[in-house]
C-alpha cells in the first residue's frame, strides 16, 4: 500500500497523525464494516461504524482488510507494519490511522466525545427523530417535485402526505385479491418486517392494510431487533417515536412500570434506539392504519429491542442485562394492571442469506445448485413458520440452537417475546416473500403474521 491508497477528497484538509496520543501509538479499532466500493474505477475498501454511532466512512486500499482484526490495541504501528508487510510502511499505517480517528473508528478520545453527544442529544428530546422514514419520504417528495430543488418547508410539508398515497397503494394492491382483506377484530400481536419499505411493503400491507377497520388499540408495545447496539440483554426506550406522519407519545405507564420491575438496567443501553431501525419502521404505519383519537392523539408507543433466546437459554449474553424470562414476566404483569387494549409488534425479519451474509454463492440466476439453495431457504422457513404458528415457541427456540440458526433469522427474539407476551390461541400466517437484489448477493425473508389470544 502506498500514501496513494488513502485518497482524501479534494478540498479537504487530511487528518494529521498525533504521536503524542498513546491511542494512536497502539490503535485500537472499534467494531467495524468493510465493504466493496468504487471511485474513478479503482475498487476500495470502505470501512464504517458498525455501531452506526459515527456516520463517517474511511475508504482504502483493499489490502488493508487485513489490518482490521489485528488493531487490537496490542501493537504498536510498527509491529503493524511489521506483520502486515505488502508494501505497508509506518508512513501510510499513520495515515490510514489518523484517518480511523478523524472518523470515530478507533477507541480513544475523539470517540468519547462522539458518544457523548449522542447520548446528550438523546436525552434532550421526549421523543427519537424520524431517520430512515424521514430519508424516505423526502425521496417521494423530490421525485414528485422532479428535483432535488426541494425546500425543507416543502419536504415537512409533503412528506407525510406523499408517504400516505404510497401506503395506500401498497395496502391496496396486496390485499386486492385475498379473501379477507380485513380483521374482523384487534389481533393480540402482529408480526411484520422491519426490511426497508421498497423490499417489504406488500408483508406491510398484508398485515397493517387489514387493520384499518378494526378498533383502535390504547397502547402499542413494539418488539424491534438490535441490529447495532450495546446492549447484552432486553434494551427498553424511555422515548416515544416521530415519523413524517406526527408523533408517538411513550407510554409512561408502560415504561414506569417496567423500570419498576426491572430497575433502571432495562434502559441502561436506550441510546441504542437512536440508530435502530426495526422500531421505527412500524410508527408510520401505526399512525396511518390506526389513526387517532378524540384528542387528536396517535396511540401511545413503548419499544424494547429483544435478544436471541436461542443463545444462553434466553438470559442475556453476558448475564448483566435484562434476560428473556424477567422481561415477559414483568411485561405480563404491568398490562394485566392497566386498563384497555394493547397491541404488541413483533418487527422481524427472517432469513439472511447470499454472499452479503458469508455464503459463497450469488443467488441470481438458473444454477442448479443455486435453485437448490433458494428453495431450501424457503422449505426451511416454512418449517419454521409452521413451528411458529402452532404456538410451539420453544420447540422453535430449541430448534433454533440445535441447528445454530443457519440462514440467520435475525428476529428470534422479538418473535418469542411477543408469543409468550400475548399467549394466543391461534396464529396465522397471512403471507411470505422473500427479497434479493438483482446481482443475488442478498436475500432476506419475511412474513405477516396475526395472533389471537
Amino acid at each position: 500500500m502506498t500514501s496513494q491508497d488513502n485518497p482524501t477528497p479534494a478540498g479537504q484538509i487530511p487528518p494529521v497523525f498525533d504521536h503524542a496520543a498513546p491511542h494512536q501509538q497502539h490503535p485500537k479499532l472499534r467494531p467495524v464494516r468493510a465493504f466493496q466500493a468504487q471511485s474513478d474505477g479503482k475498487v476500495l475498501l470502505g470501512i464504517a461504524d458498525a455501531r452506526q454511532i459515527t456516520e463517517k466512512v474511511v475508504f482504502t486500499h483493499p489490502a488493508a482488510q487485513a489490518l482490521l482484526p489485528v488493531m487490537d490495541g496490542t501493537r504498536t504501528i510498527e509491529q503493524l507494519v511489521a506483520q502486515i508487510g505488502q508494501g505497508l510502511t509506518v508512513e501510510v499505517m499513520q495515515q490510514l490511522v489518523a484517518q480511523f480517528e478523524d472518523a470515530g473508528l478507533l477507541e480513544g478520545p475523539r470517540f468519547d466525545a462522539i458518544l457523548a453527544d449522542m447520548h446528550t442529544t438523546f436525552d434532550a428530546s421526549p421523543t427519537l427523530p424520524p431517520g430512515a422514514t424521514a430519508a424516505f419520504a423526502d425521496a417521494l417528495v423530490r421525485e414528485s417535485v422532479g428535483n432535488d430543488e426541494v425546500t425543507e418547508a416543502e419536504l415537512v410539508a409533503l412528506g407525510g402526505l406523499k408517504l400516505r398515497e404510497l401506503m395506500d397503494k401498497w395496502i391496496d394492491h396486496a390485499l386486492k385479491d385475498v379473501e379477507n382483506p380485513s380483521f374482523d377484530s384487534l389481533p393480540s400481536a402482529i408480526v411484520v418486517p422491519h426490511i426497508d419499505y421498497p423490499r417489504g411493503w406488500v408483508n406491510y400491507a398484508h398485515c397493517w392494510g387489514r387493520m384499518r377497520v378494526v378498533d383502535r388499540p390504547d397502547r402499542v408495545i413494539v418488539l424491534g431487533t438490535n441490529h447495532f447496539g450495546f446492549s447484552t440483554g432486553v434494551t427498553g426506550c424511555d422515548k416515544g417515536f416521530e415519523s413524517p406522519l406526527g408523533v408517538c407519545e411513550l407510554d409512561s405507564d408502560v415504561a414506569d412500570g417496567l423500570r419498576a420491575k426491572l430497575g433502571d438496567v432495562l434502559f441502561e443501553h436506550r441510546f441504542d434506539h437512536e440508530r435502530e431501525h426495526s422500531v421505527e419502521l412500524q410508527i408510520p404505519w401505526i399512525q396511518h392504519c390506526l389513526g387517532k383519537d378524540e384528542d387528536g392523539n396517535y396511540p401511545r408507543v413503548f419499544a424494547a429491542l429483544v435478544h436471541d433466546p436461542a443463545v444462553n437459554n434466553g438470559g442475556s449474553y453476558d448475564g448483566s442485562g435484562v434476560g428473556m424470562d424477567a422481561f415477559v414476566t414483568a411485561m405480563k404483569e404491568v398490562l394485566s394492571s392497566l386498563s384497555g387494549t394493547t397491541l404488541v409488534i413483533a418487527s422481524a425479519d427472517l432469513s439472511h442469506v447470499g454472499p452479503a451474509f458469508g455464503d459463497p454463492l450469488p443467488l441470481a440466476g438458473d444454477d442448479e445448485q443455486v435453485v437448490a439453495f433458494r428453495n431450501n431457504v424457503v422449505q426451511s422457513d416454512q418449517q419454521r413458520l409452521q413451528m411458529y404458528s402452532n404456538l410451539d415457541w420453544e420447540g422453535f427456540v430449541n430448534t433454533m440452537a440445535w441447528q445454530q440458526n443457519p440462514t440467520r433469522w435475525c428476529s428470534i427474539g422479538n418473535l418469542v417475546a411477543a408469543m409468550r407476551i400475548v399467549e394466543p390461541k391461534s396464529a396465522a400466517v397471512l403471507n411470505y416473500a422473500a427479497a434479493m437484489d438483482q446481482a443475488g448477493q442478498a436475500l432476506v425473508s419475511h412474513a405477516a403474521i396475526a395472533m389471537y389470544s
